[in-house]
């Protein structure tokens, strides 16, 4: 049985701005025919590419989000924090308004909020109580390259419930590889490829510590 309330239509900014120099920007205009055009998406790219921050962007430039709701997994915590808060600060706005993230025992999402940053996990857990997942019109399934127990459960559920909610968009998001497997995995859906980095990534090793997350989070801040 579906929980969704309606809402009034979501106030979102006039203009929706794309950094230039990502590369996901110069494929904008193909990303976003795709999206209009098929219910599936499989969108491939490098790490920096933008490819995690500017999707859910494109998505309400194309009219999504208003009534409904886009979201958007992260496999790990920090992660839907962080992209959360860059993408508000690119939208200009505040975390808990237009832009939101859930994870365990942490929860800013609004009824103003068009976009829902949340763990894989997260969302399993709503299906317990919704099981159509009708609060979304638009669903990003982030880092599917992965294939955690959480996203490969995901996606079998998501390959059953789409004929069933024909107004659902699923875009996955993966590196280059395992692309084919999951274009065919979604009945041949299409593919596009952004390329190249626009930094340069270095991988740095650090220390065991008992709190991941505050591992990272203190990582971060001496990289700032």
């Amino acid at each position: 049985m579906s929980t969704a309330q309606p809402v009034t239509e979501r106030e979102v900014p006039a203009q929706i701005n794309f950094p230039e120099q990502l590369p996901v920007s110069e494929r904008r205009a193909d990303i976003e025919a795709a999206i209009r055009d098929h219910q599936v998406v499989i969108l491939a790219g490098e790490t920096g590419s933008g490819k995690t921050t500017q999707l859910p962007k494109i998505c309400l430039n194309l009219g999504r989000g208003r009534q409904l709701r886009i979201g958007h997994t992260q496999p790990r915590r920090i992660a839907a924090r962080t992209v959360a808060q860059r993408i508000a600060d690119e939208l200009n706005t505040s975390l808990g308004g237009l832009v939101g993230y859930q994870i365990r025992f942490n929860d800013t999402v609004s009824d103003a909020s068009a976009i829902k940053l949340m763990t894989d996990g997260i969302l399993l857990a709503e299906l317990t109580h919704d099981r159509d997942l009708s609060a979304y019109d638009t669903l990003i399934i982030d880092e599917a390259h992965e294939r955690s127990l959480n996203i490969d459960f995901l996606l079998g559920y998501l390959k059953q419930l789409l004929p069933r909610r024909p107004d659902l968009k699923v875009i996955v998001t993966s590196a280059t590889i395992d692309v084919a497997r999951f274009s065919e995995h979604f009945n041949d859906a299409p593919v596009i490829e952004v390329s190249g980095r626009t930094y340069p990534v270095d991988v740095q090793y650090v220390g065991d510590t008992e709190d991941r997350d505050e591992g990272v989070r203190q990582q971060i801040a001496d990289l700032l």
